[in-house]
């Protein structure tokens, strides 16, 4: 029913679509192949469609345009006016951006949907105080931890190298008594290949994009957290934009981002099953790993929300209330 209605408006829509037609190119930092960048080609092609051809986006995965790292920069000084980003490695401006990302604090889809709907009116604040809008939130897959090595406790993760990523993740190999590497996505085999990492938190989509089987044997479903990347827009070429171009794209985006909240589950059955046919050993963490997880967990939960002030508060409150 939404489609069609969604199909419908645009028809109504595009006769008075007069501004000059706008071509975007959007960077992404993951493969083409995985479900939320093959995501983001699904939304740039109903855009041109619904639009009428007055905005087209190509999308540029794999970091072939801008690295992941660059790419909040770039859409904020407008080098490009859209980018895909995955918000976490930002929180050092805006902790509310890596909230997200607190080891424990939401486990399933139910509890990350919460998280989210607290959290997003703050991440778009955040966002507008530099000049972006905000369209929609991807969901990963939980994130489970990668081994080279067995992992019973929290104890066997001493003196690890652990892949690092933000000031989250780096603070999570700290607690373990790991040491954090920083790593961006598109270097994750390079530095399991080189022996730069042995260990790392990442999603199944992560383990099966990287083939991540080829250095390390096991995977422990400690469901860490559900992150979230980000589809943002720089806000004058959002603003640029005629009303029903803006319309448009922001029904799309909705519509967009429930789809691929959906498959997220539909493709974490799939990586798992892909991993295990690789060779790789999926199980359940143990009972004292798990334990020595969430006192981590707990300990970075408060210091989320002190280092958030009174947007952490605010937000836990209305996430736990």
């Amino acid at each position: 029913m939404k489609l069609g209605l969604l199909g419908g408006l645009a028809t109504v829509l595009t006769p008075r679509m007069t501004l000059a037609a706008q071509n975007w190119d959007m960077p992404a930092a993951y493969s083409a192949g995985n479900f939320i960048s093959k995501s983001y080609v699904s939304f740039a092609e109903k855009i041109a469609d619904k639009t009428g051809g007055e905005l087209s986006i190509t999308v540029h995965p794999g970091g072939s345009l801008y690295g992941g790292s660059d790419i909040l920069r770039a859409v904020r000084e407008g080098q490009v006016p859209i980018g895909a980003r995955f918000l976490a490695p930002h929180a050092a401006e805006a902790p509310v951006m890596g909230v997200d990302t607190v080891p424990f604090l939401a486990t399933n889809r139910e509890e990350a949907r919460r998280l989210y709907d607290a959290s997003r009116p703050y991440v778009e604040a955040a966002l507008e105080e530099r000049g972006l809008k905000l369209l929609f939130a991807p969901i990963w897959p939980p994130q489970g931890l990668f081994s080279a090595k067995p992992v019973s406790s929290v104890a066997d993760m001493e003196g690890v190298r652990f892949r690092a990523y933000d000031g989250s993740t780096t603070r999570l190999a700290e607690l373990m008594g790991a040491i954090p590497t920083k790593t961006e996505a598109s270097g994750i085999a390079q530095a399991f290949s080189t022996g730069q990492a042995e260990a790392m938190t990442a999603s199944g989509a992560i383990g099966v994009f990287q083939k991540i089987w080829d250095y390390v044997d096991h995977f422990y479903t400690i469901n860490a957290w559900m992150p979230k990347s980000g589809v943002i827009v720089n806000l004058e070429s959002w603003n640029s934009l005629g009303d029903d171009t803006r319309s448009v794209v922001l029904d799309v985006s909705a519509e967009t981002e429930a789809a691929v909240w959906d498959e997220m589950e539909v493709q974490n059955e799939g990586y798992i099953k892909t991993m295990e046919e690789n060779g790789m050993i999926v199980e359940a963490p143990s009972d004292e790993l798990i334990g020595g997880l969430r006192e981590i967990g707990a300990t970075m939960a408060e210091e989320w929300a002190e280092s958030a002030g009174e947007v952490g508060e605010k937000v836990l409150a209305a996430y736990r209330g």
